[in-house]
C-alpha cells in the first residue's frame, strides 16, 4: 500500500518536473498573449492531463493563469467601481434635470395662467371670462347709448314743437293784443266823437 502512495507521488513529481523543463523549454501560447480568459482556460483544459485525479500543470502557465485572471478579476473591480461613479454621477444629473424640468414646467404653468389670465383690482381673472364680461358691459353701454339718442331725438323733436307752439301762440297773443289795442282805441275814437257830438247838440254850445 505504502509503495503504490509513493508510486503515485513519484509519477506526480515526474509529471511536475516533466513540466517545468518543459516549461523552460516552450514558448507562451498565443492564447496566453492575445486570448481571453476563457480561451485561456480552454486551452489549460485540452493541454493538461489527468492522473488519478491530478492535473500537470507548467508552472509558467499556472503563474500566468493566475496573474491573467487576478488581473481581470482586478480590471473588473475598477470597471465597476468606475460603473458605480458613473451611475452615480448619471443619477445626479438625472435628479438636477427633473429638478429643471419641475421648475420648468411650474414656471410653464405660471406663465399659461398668467397669459390666459388678467389682473384686475389684484385678483387673477381668466382672459375668457374678462372678455366676456367687458363684451356684456360694452353691449350694455352700446344699448343704453342708443336708447339715450332715442330719447333725445324724441325729446328734441318735443322740444322744437313746443317751441313751435309757443312762438305760434305768442305770435297769436302779439296780434291779439295788436287787435285789441286797435279796436280799443278805435272804441276810444268814436266815444270820444259821439261825446263832441253830443256836446256840440246842446244849446249854448260854441260850435
Amino acid at each position: 500500500m505504502m509503495n503504490k502512495s509513493l508510486l503515485k507521488l513519484s509519477l506526480v513529481a515526474a509529471l511536475i518536473l516533466t513540466g517545468a523543463v518543459r516549461s523552460n523549454c516552450q514558448p507562451i501560447p498565443v492564447e496566453y498573449r492575445q486570448g481571453t480568459i476563457s480561451e485561456q482556460l480552454k486551452y489549460l483544459e485540452e493541454h493538461t492531463r489527468i492522473y488519478e485525479d491530478f492535473r500537470a500543470i507548467r508552472e509558467d502557465i499556472f503563474q500566468l493563469t493566475t496573474k491573467n485572471i487576478n488581473d481581470s478579476i482586478n480590471n473588473a473591480k475598477k470597471r465597476i467601481n468606475s460603473l458605480i461613479i458613473e451611475t452615480s454621477t448619471l443619477n445626479n444629473r438625472i435628479d438636477s434635470i427633473n429638478k429643471t424640468l419641475d421648475l420648468s414646467n411650474t414656471d410653464l404653468d405660471k406663465m399659461t395662467r398668467t397669459k390666459n389670465s388678467i389682473s384686475v383690482l389684484g385678483l387673477e381673472v381668466n382672459k375668457v371670462t374678462y372678455n366676456s364680461i367687458m363684451w356684456s358691459i360694452l353691449g350694455i353701454l352700446v344699448l343704453l347709448l342708443v336708447a339715450g339718442y332715442l330719447t333725445f331725438k324724441q325729446n328734441h323733436s318735443t322740444t322744437v314743437k313746443t317751441r313751435k307752439e309757443l312762438t305760434d301762440l305768442q305770435k297769436e297773443y302779439e296780434d291779439y293784443k295788436q287787435k285789441t289795442r286797435i279796436e280799443r282805441e278805435k272804441s276810444t275814437m268814436e266815444h270820444f266823437n259821439e261825446i263832441k257830438k253830443l256836446k256840440s247838440s246842446l244849446p249854448g254850445s260854441r260850435g
